[in-house]
Formats: structure tokens, sequence, C-alpha cells
């Protein structure tokens, strides 16, 4: 509950929100013990005094009755049948969802049809048939304004509904033998129900102002019951010429519903866990930096990467995701970088051109030499130039980062044209020798076609395509082999080496397996806890791993003719990296640690090209 309070009041509009809806909560609460006068004796030679006369702090009516006392009681009225209304609306409206959303088929057909019937009709002339017929009065007002709105509610508690009917956790209840009401109560109902209270905090507002439109005009609450649509009802007539009488129902009616919308937007932020965590946040252009302490030296290298430090702020948490990494590439080598999940390989890779998402993302230390010229904090021109043009990124899933509504070659002209000014047939002709050069058969009819019509492979092979639209210096590819079978993987690495080799381009792979390392690379770089902890000639460090971290991940590898070998595994967990251990991170998984291990930071020594994070490195064969 702190926790949730916390998020709601990070948004200070939502804070605001609440403080005042609260305020008047409390005085509608306490309005029965209040010194007030009777809201309905009338005095007709007190009529239309004006705010702070003797004995009526907000002035009197056309009949003398004392404002003050008809405003709170008024707000006790329309506060209840608004919070009334928005219960049963949400809960007719999710049942009726929630049923059609999870049975489908006909009886969601059926369903849904009179839901759109009802959404036809225009919700206040809707609200004013039901009255109609059901007479005035406040309670026929408060059923006809929940009656209007639970078909905004059924319509997008079935949306959601559908989504989740069709998933894996639903199937292994069915199959456990549990029936469709239990499934629906213990299943769907949790998944919903955020979404519920969403949608009841967002609508709970103008669902006080619907009922006090109605009322204001004469079908809500009755003579002489007041409540603030009322209010503003017997004030219209005397709007000129006694303007206070108007005023102070429609000063109460914008609190109430402009605090209740503010504070929903909070509650909506604090339940959805994307915007709790910043996920569906608008990112800024380039990675922020905030850099402390005088910048490392370039070095000699294409790409050189010096004591990189990346973090993300979340609230009051720091997670450190790169750690100090240091990392180099040559025209025409390349580097391997392995580790497992979550151990900052990813995180290193977009931060060298400023794409990690800010918020949350921070890079607080270290320097990135691209060809001598630091990139971290550069200007975002600068950056976006070398975008895809000299530096270019080929990602995990092509199908998550090709537009599926655009076709491949249209996509690919995209990215030459963004950095080359080039007439269209240029920019196709180019786009067509670019999926040759990948190896895609039938490359003039395949540039036609949507990525959803390409297999896995294919996809693949366009992405590596549009990494090589613009003859980069660098690319870095992010485990683009790991969702694909074993022969189309082999394609994609011979495909990548005979490239490297034809056009000179360093490559920074980034993987989780060795059998690729050995393959494709020249070094390799050992990550584990957002450091490395390992590097050296591929080769060299395949004979003889130095740290046990390393020993193990190249133990988890099967090897082919070798007989019975039962695969090791690595004990324990990655440590969280807003908690890192003090001294070696590996170490409370590791057979050979020692106390030593424990008490300070452990620094990456040895001899170039080899080096080790480790005090008890493993000794060679």
């Amino acid at each position: 509950m702190t926790l949730f309070l916390k998020l709601v009041f990070r948004n200070r509009l939502a804070a605001m929100g609440a403080v005042v809806i609260t305020a008047i909560l409390l005085l509608a609460l306490l309005t029965p013990i209040l010194p007030l006068h009777d809201p309905d004796v009338t005095a007709t030679a007190d009529r239309f005094k004006r705010p702070f006369s003797d004995g009526h702090i907000l002035g009197t009516d056309h009949l003398g009755r004392d404002l003050l006392s008809r405003l709170l009681h008024g707000t006790r009225l329309s506060l209840a049948v608004g919070i009334a209304a928005a219960l049963i609306a949400a809960a007719t409206g999710a049942t009726i969802g929630i049923v059609a959303g999870y049975f489908g088929g006909r009886i969601d057909n059926v369903i849904m049809r009179v839901v759109d019937m009802l959404m036809a009709f225009p919700y206040i002339l809707l609200a004013l048939a039901i009255v109609a017929a059901l007479g005035p009065g406040l309670m026929n007002a408060l059923i006809a304004v929940a009656a209007v709105n639970v078909p905004f509610f059924a319509r997008n508690i079935r949306g959601i509904t559908v989504g989740l009917a069709g998933r894996e956790f639903i199937d292994a209840a069915t199959l456990a033998g549990m029936g469709h009401t239990k499934i629906i109560l213990t299943e769907l109902l949790p998944n919903v129900l955020p979404v519920i209270v969403i949608a009841m905090s967002t609508t709970v507002g103008w669902m006080i102002l619907e009922t006090a439109g109605l009322s204001f005009l004469g079908l809500g609450s009755q003579p002489p019951q007041a409540d603030l649509g009322s209010m503003l009802g017997e004030a219209r007539s005397a709007m000129i010429s006694h303007p206070h009488t108007s005023v102070v129902p429609g000063i109460m009616i914008f609190l109430i519903v402009m605090s209740i919308n503010l504070l929903g937007d909070g509650v909506r932020d604090a339940l959805d866990p994307r915007l709790r965590s910043g996920a569906l946040s608008r990112p800024r252009a380039t990675t922020l930096v905030d850099r402390k302490g005088p910048l490392p030296a370039p070095t000699n290298d294409l790409l050189s990467i010096r004591d990189l430090e990346t973090q993300f702020h979340v609230g009051a948490r720091t997670y450190k995701a790169v750690g100090g990494v240091s990392l180099a590439v040559k025209p025409g080598e390349c580097l391997g970088v392995i580790g497992e999940s979550g151990s900052g390989k990813s995180v290193t890779a977009l931060s060298v051109m400023g794409l990690v998402a800010s918020p949350p993302g921070v890079i607080t230390s270290g320097a990135v030499y691209f060809q001598g010229e630091d990139l971290i904090g550069a200007a975002y021109e600068t950056l976006r130039k070398k975008r895809g043009d000299r530096v270019a990124y080929i990602f995990q899933d092509p199908l998550s980062t090709l537009h599926p509504l655009y076709r491949v070659g249209h996509q690919l002209a995209e990215a030459i044209q963004s950095h080359q000014k080039v007439p269209n047939h240029k920019a196709r002709a180019r786009a067509i020798q670019l999926l040759k050069d990948v190896r895609i058969p039938n490359a003039d009819s395949r540039i036609d076609d949507y990525p959803h019509e390409m297999s896995g492979g294919m996809r693949q092979r366009v992405g590596i395509a549009m990494a090589l639209a613009n003859d980069p210096d660098v690319i870095i590819a992010d485990e683009p082999t790991t969702a694909l079978d074993v022969t189309v993987q082999a394609q994609i690495l011979s495909l990548l080496n005979d490239l490297r080799r034809d056009r000179g381009l360093a490559i920074i792979f980034i993987t989780h397996d060795f059998g690729v390392i050995a393959q494709l690379c020249d070094r390799v770089a050992v990550m584990y806890a957002g450091r490395i902890v390992e590097e050296g000639p591929t080769q060299a460090v395949l004979d003889a791993p130095a740290h046990p971290y390393t020993k193990h991940l190249i133990a988890c590898v099967p090897e082919l003719g070798q007989g019975r070998r039962v695969l090791a595994t690595i004990p324990g967990l990655p440590p969280m990296v807003d908690d890192l251990p003090l001294g070696c991170a590996f170490a409370p998984r590791c057979y050979k640690a020692q106390d030593k291990c424990r008490e300070r930071e452990i620094q990456l020594l040895g001899t170039k090209p080899r080096a080790v994070r480790c005090l008890f490195p493993e000794e060679p064969v």
C-alpha cells in the first residue's frame, strides 16, 4: 500500500487531485456533525444574501436557504450517487465483458451486438429515455447513468478478456479440470481487475457530472432535496442578477470532477506495471549522460569502449547494468561477447550509440571512441548521422524490428535514403543487390514481400542486409542467431564471416553460445554482472579458460564424439545488479571462492591480450 501511494504521489497533478478530493470527502463525511443551518428551511426575508453575510458564509438562494449547508449536503448526495453508479456500471459491464470474451463464439456475438446497439445511441439521450420511462427521481437518475456506462465497461473488459482467454495459463486450468466459473473467478478476474479499477477511477468523475446534468434538467433529485445539479438548475434564473447562487455549486462540481480525473491518472500509472516501470515513457532521442571524473584516453582502435558504466534509475533503486566495461575492435576483427542473460551484454552494445532508453537509463562514466571521436554525450545530429551509416546494429528478433505494414524493399530503401541522397529507383536497385549479397533467392520478387511472409532465417538476412545498406565500419550483432535452427544459424554465421573478410567490417558479436564464438570470433570477452571477467584470443580461452565462470560456460556446451559426458550446470543464479555483493560477484556460485574474494573489488589483470578478473584463476592444463 505504501508503494502504491508513493507511485500515485509521484505524479504531482495526481497528488494535487488526491489532496482536493480527500478534503471534499472529509467535509462531506463531517457534514452531519457540523453546526450548519437546516438545508431545507426557507426564509424568504433572507433571500439572495451575498457571501460572507451574517450567519451565511456563502450567502443564500432564492428561497433564503443557506448555500453552505445545501452545498455540503448536496455534495454528499452527488458523491454517493456518482460512486454508486460507477460501482454498478463497473460490476455489470465487467461481468458482461468477461463472459463474452471468455466464451466467445455465438455468446460473444449476441452480447456484443446488443452492446453495440446501446452504444449507437447518444448516451445523454439514452439516459433521458431511461429516466422518462422510470420517472424523475435521484434513484432513477442513478440507474440511468449506470446503464449508459455499462457498454463502455463491457467493451473494454471484453477486449482484455479475449486476449487472456487464449493464453496458456487458461488452457492449463482447463486441462486441470477447473470449471468455467472457477476459471473466470480465479484466473481471469485477477488479471482484469486492475483494468476495471483504472476504468472506474477515470470515469467516476464523469458519472457525477452526468448525474448533475440530469438533476439540472429536473430529472434527478426533487425539491426540497438538494444535489449539485439541482442547485445549478434552481439558480439559472438568477445567474445574471445573483451569480453567486450558481457559481458556488459550479465550482464544487469543477473541483470534484477535476480532482477525481487527476487522481484517476495517477491510479492508472500506479496500477499499470509498464507505466510504473517507465517502459511506456517517451524516451529521449539519446541516452542521458551524467559522467563524473576525467575521461579515459582514446586508443588507436576503430571502436573503443573505455570504462563504460550504464545504470538504470528506477525510483530509489539503481541498477548497475554495466560496471566499467572496456572493449575494442580493429577493422576486419570480430570480437565475441558472451555471458548469461542479464550480464549487461545488450546494454553495453546499446550504450555505444546512445540507444539505451532514458528514462530510466543513464551513462554515468566512461567513453566510447569511434575513430578517435567520443560518442558519449555527442549531439543528437552527430549520433544520427553515424547510426546505421558508420555503426550498424543487427538485433535479435527481426520480426519486432521490421515494420509489419511496410514491404522489406521499402524499409531497405528507407535505410539507404536516410543517409544517402539517391533516387527511388537507385535505392530499390541497391536494396535488391543487398538481398542478393545476403543470399536471399529470387531477390527481385522477395523485395516486395512483407516481413510476415518470410521465414525467420529470411527476416534475419533482411536485418543483416539493412545493417550493410550503407557500408558501415562496425556491425554490432546482438544475438542474431539465437532463435534460428542450427542449419540457418550456420548459414548466417558463414555469411557474416564472408562479409567481414570481403568488406573489412569490424563485428561485435553478442551471444550465449561458445560454439558460435569458436566459429566466428577472433577474440572473446566474457561478461558477468555487468563486468568483463575474462578476455583473450578465442582459441586460447577455449583451450585454457582462466576464470571459473568461463570454465563453467564452456562445460555447458555439448561435444560430439566425446562419449558420455554429464553436461555441467552453474549452481545458483546471477546476482541482482541493484545489490551486487562486495568483491567478486561470482563468489557465491564459485567452488574456488575464499574470504579474500569477498573483501574488495577484483581488478582485471593479466598480460595482453589475456586478462582475467580472479584471485585464484584456473591452472592451464
